[in-house]
């Protein structure tokens, strides 16, 4: 056993190299300690740092060694769950402090290209991680006799080492707390360097990881133009600016880069800045479901102001105090009626109408929800004018930027901001018969319709845990028509469940728009997730299904009688297409319950 394999109390950064010699001197060194120095962080000199050499175990290799084996255990069930929300938790902190998600496009033909790259002589060392046994166990070894068994360790992966370190990962020593990992220019993404099925025995993050950000630049070819999200979602991909030539893939050049040095540094020394630690203590008050969508509503229009210009923002701004303005009334009148205080993050928005130079107060984030809890709010805001009565067009690129600067916010990361719109577009697609998902926002008024006219049956359901007779009673005080409400019911069709919905889906009285928009929302909603690699929710399913042989029943009975050209079974056919498209889009994409809950397992 060396020195370094002991118990050590100092941060330890251990730092994997790519293909070739590996870093002779201290070149890497020299690159990181300076751009540390900038940010205002200590030097090396207080770290134990662990860069083993193994360029030659890549070669050739005559041990005999079988792979190490794994050490953490994967979480199943709920105690996955609750590692994946604390994962987020930390990995939205840090995506805070650094800037936005940028995962990528990729580059035509990339992976070809790569795969091509593989089978020559420069690419061996790679080539025989990836193919021999027994050369990518004696590099592992290699590697995890130079750790302690315990401590707080950050790692460091560049180009092959980002793909030893993610096989390293559920193989080292239980004692040992991995508080950040860095990869950068990562081949990760290629289906070329999935080793050992190694994405499945990451498909949720280990739970002996703080958080994982992988760097990359778009010159970059071992990159191929993209991060590694794509293969392991629950990451946050950092794209930095590119360097063109031939160092564009050095390990200097990115660990000399402002953002992958402040990454590393807060691994090692801890955040600069206080606001990267989501502060653990509650509100005075626990906002509810109401609030909460409120809250959140009106941070996203503070978001999507800044991003206006000239007299549209001034409008925007006017409309924004005016709203904000009647929803902490609106919360304050129906808390009062109920004998319920005022939350402090509701109360701090109030503002003085009559004075017209006052500048509404900005809310601050919400950051209590979970990803799962999340989704259904998220896409209702993403569909709903938040500025109601007033209507003011934004652009869809403001609109996303806004959404994903909301979710970071909320220690969710940017990347589900950018995906709520990208689900819709593709439930959009997928019904493809008219169906614009931006009518979502007649859902405000097309839900109250529709609970209306089924006398509430509509709400069998409600959004989470909050229950049907919580948004009946926040329904009755906000009304459907508001911002409030509208969000309100515009989620609560989106969860709905039972024969209630399917019922009033089905009902002459609500209309095949309206139909068709419930029918996109819920689509929307299991594409998120399903993006998210969250787990789906059963009602998605069961719904179409219910409402599907609600609308055939109701069309059958009324083809009997009618004619064949009359208006209600031309609707009727309307909503049958709507709902058979989203089924057949589920099951092709393998969003059907029985697909959803495959391979749920313990994959150590």
């Amino acid at each position: 056993m060396t020195a370094e394999a002991t118990v050590t109390a100092k941060p330890i950064l251990l730092l994997l190299h790519g293909v070739g010699p590996g870093h002779r001197g201290d070149e890497w060194r020299e690159a990181l300690e300076p751009a540390l120095a900038a940010l205002g962080y200590p030097s090396l000199d207080g770290v134990t740092v662990i860069a083993p050499k193994y360029a030659h175990s890549l070669i050739d290799n005559d041990d005999d060694e079988s792979l190490p084996e794994r050490t953490i255990k994967a979480p199943v069930g709920e105690a996955a769950r609750r590692n994946r929300r604390a994962f987020e938790r930390r990995v939205g902190a840090v995506e805070v402090a650094l800037g936005g998600h940028d995962r990528g496009t990729g580059w035509p033909g990339a992976d070809a290209i790569e795969g091509i790259a593989l089978a020559t002589p420069h690419f061996v060392q790679a080539n025989n991680y990836l193919a021999k046994l027994r050369i990518r166990a004696g590099v592992l070894h290699r590697v995890l006799r130079r750790l302690p068994q315990s401590g707080r360790l950050v790692i460091v992966g560049h180009s092959l080492g980002s793909v030893i370190a993610a096989d390293l990962l559920r193989r080292l020593p239980p004692g040992l707390e991995v508080v950040g990992m860095v990869t950068i220019g990562s081949p990760l993404a290629h289906p070329e360097f999935a080793v050992d099925k190694l994405r499945d025995m990451l498909k949720e993050p280990p739970t002996n990881l703080g958080w994982w950000v992988n760097f990359w630049n778009a010159a970059d070819p071992v990159a191929t133009h993209r991060g590694i999200s794509s293969v392991f979602p629950w990451l946050v991909d950092f794209r930095i600016p590119t360097v063109v030539g031939l160092r564009c893939h050095d390990a200097e050049m990115y660990l000399g880069d402002r953002a992958v040095a402040a990454a590393v540094g807060l691994g090692l020394f801890g955040s600069l800045c206080k606001e990267l630690v989501p502060a653990d203590g509650g509100l005075e008050i626990p906002l509810d479901y109401a609030e909460t969508v409120a809250l959140m509503a009106l941070r996203y229009a503070h978001l999507t102001k800044a991003r206006l210009e000239g007299e549209q923002r001034d409008r925007y701004a006017e409309a924004l105090r005016r709203v904000q303005a009647s929803t902490v009334e609106l919360v304050r009148t129906r808390n009062e009626r109920e004998g319920r205080p005022v939350p402090t993050e509701i109360a701090r928005l109030s503002l003085d109408l009559s004075d017209p130079d006052s500048l509404p107060p900005e809310p601050r984030p919400v950051s209590h929800l979970s990803k799962e809890d999340a989704i259904v709010p998220l896409l209702s805001i993403a569909a709903m004018n938040v500025i109601r009565p007033f209507e003011i067009s934004v652009g869809m690129g403001m609109r996303r930027e806004a959404m994903e600067d909301l979710t970071a916010e909320m220690l969710l990361g940017g990347q589900i901001g950018a995906d709520v719109f990208a689900a819709a577009e593709e439930a959009r697609k997928a019904l493809a018969d008219g169906t614009n998902w931006i009518k979502w926002v007649a859902l405000g008024i097309g839900a109250a319709a529709l609970i209306a006219a089924t006398g509430g049956l509509a709400l069998a359901v409600a959004p989470g845990a909050i229950g049907a007779a919580a948004i009946t009673s926040a329904l009755a005080a906000f009304g459907p028509g508001g911002m409030i409400g509208g969000l309100l019911t515009a989620g609560t069709l989106v969860t709905a469940g039972g024969g209630g919905i399917a019922f009033g889906l089905a009902s002459p009285a609500t209309t095949a728009e309206t139909v068709e928009a419930v029918v996109g929302a819920r689509l929307a909603a299991a594409l998120l997730r399903q993006r998210q690699g969250l787990e789906q929710d059963p009602e998605t399913w069961s719904g179409l299904i219910e409402t599907g042989i609600a609308v055939r029943r109701e069309y059958a009975r009324l083809h009997a009688i009618s004619d064949e050209s009359a208006p209600s079974l031309k609707e009727l056919q309307r909503k049958l297409v709507a709902v058979d498209r989203a089924l057949a889009y589920l099951s092709k994409h393998g969003l059907t319950p029985s697909q959803s809950t495959l391979d749920e397992g313990d994959h150590a």
